[in-house]
């Protein structure tokens, strides 16, 4: 089995690192298009999820295996990926007997795709090293067609070392991969990532809001604004599906809350001052609490008119 942290040159590295023995943890809308990425580039991959049945299903949709456990699932592998939905997930399928740290081998490397705090990213790795396993935090960006198309952005915490050697796989997966310093640095651009993402939909939910009650053509106004200096992501990927009122998709208002209130938890540690953050943060309260939890990030826009109609 090839040692990550053998006397190989570079070279040697970047031509054995397609045929890698790695394991995949978390199968949700993101994980499972990333772990059949892995495969498709030729690595030996299995996979583990708490509802087995997806497990299975990826299994029957690429050339892998799954395990009953974190830890089976670990066994042997170069890389362990994990991708779960918050701190307690990911803490419960990383550590324990059946947790994925004790199927890992000294000189594997643990790397995290969740959302999570930066604190946890620091006591996993801390974890990790008393067992001789690398540690990366790498949160991602894209959304669910990123990872369907295999073009996410990532950004990692970590050594170098370590980055350099899983770096390479996460090709497979991400278009944009950065190392942005020690262990957590990941997890807090992922931070900036939310709060920048949240102000952009305010705006953009406002911005069609305004339209329409001015009376102008929504889709004609932001098919032109788009090429300006308005424009963005996230209008030009969610403006007509706005104007349309359809929130069926993508990334469920739930997470997002979940996100920007580790934001808003860093920020009351390190002192910055989010308060549009913390403004939209309680839109979302609201949208919670009107049944839309589960609605795409966009539906800001679904605030508005319900309360434009009282």
């Amino acid at each position: 089995m090839l040692s990550l942290y053998s006397d190989n040159t570079q070279v040697d590295w970047f031509r054995q690192v397609h045929d890698m023995k790695v394991a995949f943890i978390g199968l949700g809308v993101m994980g499972f298009p990333m772990a059949g990425h892995l495969a498709r580039a030729g690595h030996e991959v299995c996979v583990y999820n708490r509802t087995s049945a997806k497990a299975e299903a990826w299994q029957e949709t690429h050339n892998g295996q799954h395990a009953d456990t974190p830890a089976a699932a670990a066994y042997e592998a170069e890389i362990v990926f994990t991708c779960v939905g918050n701190d307690d997930d990911l803490e419960s399928v990383v550590l324990g007997e059946r947790g994925a740290l004790a199927g890992m081998e000294q000189g594997a490397v643990l790397v995290d795709h969740t959302t999570a705090s930066a604190d946890v990213a620091r006591r996993l790795s801390d974890s990790a090293q008393t067992r001789g396993v690398g540690f990366i935090d790498a949160p991602v960006s894209g959304g669910q067609a990123g990872a369907e198309n295999g073009v996410l952005s990532i950004m990692c915490g970590g050594d170098e070392s370590t980055y350099d050697k899983v770096e390479p796989v996460m090709k497979a997966y991400g278009r944009s991969i950065q190392r942005l310093g020690p262990v957590g640095s990941g997890q807090l651009a992922k931070m900036v990532n939310q709060i920048c993402v949240a102000g952009v939909l305010q705006g953009l939910a406002e911005g069609v809001h305004f339209a329409k009650q001015a009376g102008l053509d929504p889709l004609q106004v932001f098919e032109l604004i788009q090429h300006g200096a308005a424009g963005s992501w996230q209008m030009a990927n969610r403006h007509q599906s706005m104007v349309a009122g359809r929130y069926d998709f993508g990334f469920a208002v739930d997470w997002m809350r979940k996100d920007l209130n580790i934001a808003l938890a860093e920020s009351r540690r390190n002192g910055a001052q989010l308060p549009v953050t913390a403004l939209i943060d309680q839109f979302y309260a609201d949208l919670q609490r009107q049944g839309a939890g589960r609605e795409d990030t966009s539906s800001l826009l679904h605030r508005l008119e319900s309360n434009n109609n009282h």
